[in-house]
């Protein structure tokens, strides 16, 4: 595995990750109704150190490899939506806008997972982990959607 790639992978899950630091779930999603399924608070940035690493990891295997193409594209696209989700959610409060983020968030870990597999065994099974979280994400994104449907979206000009 080639270091410098694995780390500039790795620094692009740091700028995703900016996203979660600048627009923080705080004392709004604590009020939230949720699903008694939904994961401690304490798991979320474990769970998000071990995806980045493990897909930073997997990024920095399968670039070097012929006919990488659809594999660096769903890895690229996995990242813009991931960091687009956040702002959603949390600094906007659209909890169906972020829904509709979070389709083409999955299809794109899915589409990455496959990719990786096509290619390099070890790098898929490395996505395998982003796969569980994205689509427990999704689930918890929806079921608190429809638990909490007068919730008001924060309009821009109020930022």
């Amino acid at each position: 595995m080639d270091y410098y790639l694995f780390g500039i992978f790795l620094l692009a899950c740091g700028a995703a990750a900016a996203t979660g630091a600048v627009f923080q779930p705080g004392r709004w999603y604590e009020t939230l109704e949720k699903p008694p399924w939904t994961p401690p608070n304490w798991m979320f940035p474990l769970a998000w150190t071990t995806i980045y690493l493990l897909i930073s990891f997997a990024g920095a295997r399968v670039a070097v490899l012929e006919g990488n193409a659809y594999a660096m594209a769903f890895w690229a696209s996995q990242a813009a939506f991931s960091t687009l989700w956040t702002p959603i959610f949390f600094g906007l409060r659209r909890m169906k806008g972020a829904l509709l983020v979070m389709v083409p968030l999955w299809l794109s870990v899915a589409g990455c997972t496959l990719a990786n597999f096509q290619l390099d065994f070890l790098a898929g099974l490395a996505f395998l982990p982003y796969m569980a979280w994205v689509t427990v994400a999704a689930a918890l994104n929806a079921s608190v959607w429809r638990l909490n449907p007068g919730v008001k979206p924060i309009v821009p000009a109020d930022l």
